[in-house]
């Protein structure tokens, strides 16, 4: 395929080598997933030509960057957008003439991403003239990536840009980074370690582990398949998309619709959702109780009819329980005890009490 990201590298290191072959779509956001060493800025650096693999051939929507040792464009002609881990802004400019800094690159006719656009993605209209040493950290890489983005780069590559931000500015530039992805049409690769960035933001995952592809497709399955590790533990959840249906002003409330059913949600009045509009809802696995029967004397707002359809063991004790939800996959972690209780077995009938529900996107 022309449109979308193809990447095959092979790299030697003393005690480390990578070997990968990805194919990324074109737009919306890639994540590249695993521990400290998996070999995610790696890869991210191969894309970018920072580092060369002799082995590498690399395809960004048609054109080629690199093709073994024939041809290897070097980073200055790949049209690219780089944000790292720290703003690396200019001191002596302002934020308006660091944008501009980044917009010389590139040629006037070339220009897809306008000034006014990146600024206005970014939010970062009212620090136009400041310069940098006065901007918080989620301010500074806001303009970082608005600089990026100013290129009008064909891809847009993210090193962990929140793993220098503490809580309160991480969820200060979450919302932009959302708008990015609804709005760029341009594929943006984003290394982090963080499963809630992953499920905030990445539309297809790529599990990395010791310089080795895992499992690579959308964020969604790779989340709740039983034989990847992302899909155990206390922080496994699943990913819903609905549309919401309905409000209930008296109880500050959404109602959402997807295939397997309705899904209702606590909002204020300031964050209410419009009508029709697509959410992406995280739904985490220790929240998801089953049942055999639709108890209605409950305080719990969602129950689900679901159909099991795998089980793995989980921490002692505990079992992952697959579930199909019209077509949506689920996950509930539940005491092995309960599991026996129930006789759970793959094609069983049961309900998904879902306790707790978060929007994400």
């Amino acid at each position: 395929m022309s449109h979308g990201v193809q990447a095959r590298f092979q790299l030697d290191y003393p005690g480390f080598s990578l070997d990968v072959d990805l194919a990324l779509p074109g737009t919306g956001v890639t994540s590249l997933f695993g521990h400290s060493g998996s070999g995610k800025t790696t890869v991210l650096r191969l894309i970018a030509g920072l580092e060369k693999s002799n082995q590498g051939h690399l395809q960004v929507n048609g054109e080629v960057w690199q093709d073994g040792k024939r041809l290897f464009l070097p980073t200055h002609q790949r049209n690219l957008g780089y944000v790292f881990q720290e703003a690396s802004l200019f001191a002596h400019l302002n934020v308006q003439r660091n944008l501009a800094y980044g917009m010389q690159r590139v040629p006037p006719a070339q220009r897809q991403v306008s000034l006014d656009q990146a600024v206005e993605l970014l939010g970062i209209g009212h620090l136009l003239q400041r310069l940098p040493e006065t901007l918080s950290g989620g301010e500074r890489q806001r303009v970082a990536i608005a600089r990026a983005l100013a290129t009008s780069p064909q891809i847009l590559l993210m090193d962990e840009p929140l793993a220098a931000l503490d809580l309160k500015r991480k969820e200060e530039i979450l919302p932009y980074l959302q708008r990015l992805h609804d709005e760029l049409k341009i594929p943006i690769v984003y290394v982090t370690h963080s499963p809630d960035e992953v499920a905030r933001l990445a539309d297809h995952l790529v599990l990395l582990d010791a310089g080795r592809v895992v499992a690579q497709g959308s964020t969604g399955d790779l989340l709740t398949r039983l034989d990847l590790p992302m899909a155990h533990g206390d922080a496994a959840s699943a990913l819903v998309t609905a549309r919401i249906s309905g409000h209930d002003a008296a109880y500050h409330l959404a109602h959402a619709e997807f295939a397997g059913g309705h899904i209702s949600l606590t909002q204020g009045v300031e964050t209410a959702l419009p009508l029709g509009s697509t959410v992406r809802l995280r739904v985490q696995a220790r929240d998801v109780s089953l049942t055999l029967d639709h108890h209605r004397a409950t305080s719990i707002l969602n129950v689900l009819p679901v159909t099991v359809t795998d089980l793995s063991p989980d921490s002692p004790g505990q079992v992952m329980v697959g579930l199909d939800a019209g077509g949506t996959r689920l996950l509930a972690r539940i005491t092995t005890k309960s599991a026996d209780a129930l006789a759970l077995a793959p094609g069983k009938a049961v309900f998904a009490q879902v306790k707790g529900v978060a929007v994400v996107g």
